[in-house]
C-alpha cells in the first residue's frame, strides 16, 4: 500500500547575500514549532497629529515574530555507527549553525582588527546575511534576528548537549527599512502582496453578520 500521508513542509531560515540574493545556507528546523507568536506594531502618524492625517500610515507596521524550535538527538544515539557526528558532538553544530546568524565572521573580525593597525580611520560596522524566515510558501519573509534563547536541557557523557529548545525573535524587514531595490525590499514586497491576495479571498461577510442593517 502506498504512502498517501501529506507531505510534512518543515519551516527554516534561508541566508542570501544581502546584495545579490545569492544563497550562502539554509537552516531547517528539526521539528516545526507548536505555535507561533506575531505582534504587529502599526505605524501611524502618532498623537497630536492633523485631524486631516489621523487616519493616515506611515508604513507598513513593524512586525515581531516568536517561535522556540526544539532539537533532539536522543534516537540518533542509539545508532552511533550512523551518526558519528552526534557521538561526537550531540546537537552543537545545529546550535553553532543558528548561533553564528549573529556573529561576525571571523575573517571580518580579523580583517577590521588589520585595519585597525594601520591606522585606518574609519570602519564599516560588519554585514551579516540577509536572513529570510520560511514558514510555508505563503510566509516568506526578510528578517532580523533580535534575540536569541537557547535551553539546553539534557547532555550526553561527554556533555555535549543533546536536547536543546531555541525561542528565536525575529523581526520582519519591510521596505521603511530596506528600501525597494535590493533584494530584502523585494522580498518583503511579495510577501505584503501575499498578504493582501489572502485577505482578498475571504467573502460573503457583511454587516448584516453582525446583526445590523445599517451603521448609526
Amino acid at each position: 500500500m502506498s504512502d498517501i500521508s501529506p507531505r510534512l513542509v518543515k519551516a527554516g531560515l534561508v541566508m542570501l547575500d544581502p546584495d545579490t540574493a545569492v544563497p550562502r545556507g539554509t537552516i531547517v528546523l528539526q521539528y516545526n514549532p507548536d505555535s507561533l507568536t506575531r505582534r504587529l506594531q502599526p505605524q501611524s502618524v502618532g498623537e497630536g497629529a492633523d485631524r486631516s492625517e489621523i487616519f493616515r500610515l506611515k508604513g507598513p507596521p513593524i512586525e515581531m515574530i516568536t517561535l522556540a524550535a526544539e532539537i533532539d538527538a536522543t534516537d540518533q544515539l542509539e545508532f552511533p555507527s550512523q551518526n558519528p557526528l552526534v557521538t561526537l558532538y550531540g546537537i552543537q553544530p545545529q546550535l553553532a549553525a543558528l548561533e553564528l546568524l549573529v556573529y561576525p565572521t571571523s575573517s571580518d573580525l580579523n580583517t577590521n582588527e588589520t585595519l585597525s593597525y594601520i591606522g585606518t580611520i574609519e570602519i564599516l560596522p560588519m554585514e551579516s546575511p540577509l536572513t529570510v524566515f520560511v514558514w510555508g510558501a505563503n510566509r516568506i519573509a526578510p528578517v532580523r534576528i533580535t534575540s536569541l534563547d537557547i535551553t539546553e536541557d539534557a547532555f550526553d557523557p561527554l556533555l555535549n548537549p543533546i536536547r536543546a529548545k531555541v525561542t528565536l525573535s525575529l523581526r520582519v524587514l519591510n521596505v521603511v527599512d530596506t528600501g525597494f531595490t535590493n533584494p530584502a525590499g523585494s522580498l518583503y514586497m511579495a510577501y505584503q502582496v501575499a498578504k493582501e491576495a489572502l485577505a482578498s479571498s475571504v467573502t460573503g461577510q457583511s454587516i448584516a453578520n453582525l446583526g445590523i442593517g445599517a451603521l448609526p
